[in-house]
Order: C-alpha cells, then structure tokens, then sequence
C-alpha cells in the first residue's frame, strides 16, 4: 500500500508543466504558424518540409524521453496529440488552398475531429477525461504526416513529383480509412464507459448503501 509520501510524488510527478517532453511539445506547436507561413507565403515547400519533418522527430522523441525519464504527465496527453492534430489542419489547409488536393477530403478528416471533440463534454459529465490514443489513431496520424510532404512534392513536374503523388495519395486514402476507424474505436470505448457508469448509477439508486461512484478520468498515456 502507498505512504500518502509516496502518492504525493506519483501526482507531482503527473502533474508537472516544466518537463522537457513538454517544452518539447511547446515548440512543436510553435512550430505550426511557421509551417504554415512558409506554405502559404513564400510557398518554400522544402522549408515547410524540414519543419514537418522536425515536428515528427520531436513527436517521437519526447514521447521516448517522457518514459525513459519517468516525465509523464496530463498536460503531456493533451499536447501530444494537440500537436498532432494542428499539423494536420495546417497541411490540409496548406494542401487545400495550393489546389493540391480536394476540399473534402479535408472535411472528411476534419469531421472526425468535430465529432471526437463534441464528444469530450459528455464524457466528462459521467467523470471521464478524453480517452487514450489508440494504435489506429498512432498509425492514422503517421499514414497521414507520411502523406502531406509527399502530396507536396507531388505538385512539382518530373518523375519525382508522378511518383511522389502515387504514395502520396496511398498513404492518405490509407490514413483517412484508419483516423476514421479509430474515431469508431473511440466511440464505442466511450459508449462502454458511459454504459457502465449508467449501470452503476442505477445500482446506487436501488442499493443505496453499497458505496458511491468514483468520478475519474479515462486513463492517459502519453
């Protein structure tokens, strides 16, 4: 059993802003004005690319460092796929305004984010907090930050650019099937959970002397 020492460096340690997996965080998200500039602006595609590329090295590295150096933490579980998920909007929207691709292929990802995030306040109300990535939502994002340098590349002329479109637009169809499959994998966790807080709820109101519900977050990994 846990000295209330020891439960007290457990929260600190899960509670702590200051960890360089989240700095780290911070400056990938920071990260996403620029990429977004150099799309837009100057359109310096092989700039926006070293950015692109950075942010996926710092995804993985500060994941790496936040086990390795036991700095997990919530705010780390909100950033990471924060982060993640603004990459994404800025690519597309990147993608979308150079004509690259079509405008609803950004609405069929953005969608599935409107719907998970819509689902976040009820959720809470039954005491959970948003739910764990999954490994299809992993490979979802992974398909997709694969995808965009490639669609990008793909709008120069040349071999490289033909071939650079063909895997490109692979691993988008790819990432769009799974973000959306893992979206399903989410709703029907949430739909367990509310399930049995309801259930629990009604074996409170016929037994009322047999314990209370703990309201708690969903488990968070980073």
């Amino acid at each position: 059993m846990a000295t209330a020492t020891n439960q007290g460096e457990r929260d600190d340690t899960v509670d702590r802003i200051w960890t360089i997996p989240n700095m780290i965080s911070v400056l990938r998200l920071l990260g996403v004005p620029l990429f977004l500039w150099l799309v837009l602006g100057p359109q310096a595609d092989l700039w926006a690319l070293g950015v692109l590329a950075a942010a996926g090295l710092s995804d993985w590295l500060d994941g790496k460092i936040a086990r390795a150096w036991n700095q997990t933490s919530r705010l780390g579980t909100l950033l990471d796929p924060m982060a993640d998920r603004l990459y994404i909007f800025a690519a597309l929207l990147g993608l979308v305004v150079r004509d690259i691709i079509p405008w609803w292929l950004m609405a069929i990802l953005v969608l599935r984010d409107v719907l998970i995030i819509g689902a976040l306040p009820v959720l809470r109300y039954y005491g959970y907090g948003p739910l764990p990535v999954n490994f299809a939502g992993k490979a979802a994002t992974l398909c997709l930050l694969y995808a965009f340098p490639l669609l990008f590349l793909g709008g120069y002329s040349g071999a490289v650019g033909y071939v650079a479109q063909i895997v490109g637009w692979a691993f988008a169809i790819w990432g769009t099937a799974l973000y959306w499959w893992a979206g399903l994998l989410y709703s029907v966790q949430g739909s367990q959970l509310i399930r049995q807080s309801r259930a629990l709820e009604r074996e409170e109101d016929t037994n009322p002397g047999r314990g209370q519900r703990t309201d708690r977050p969903a488990p968070q990994r980073r």
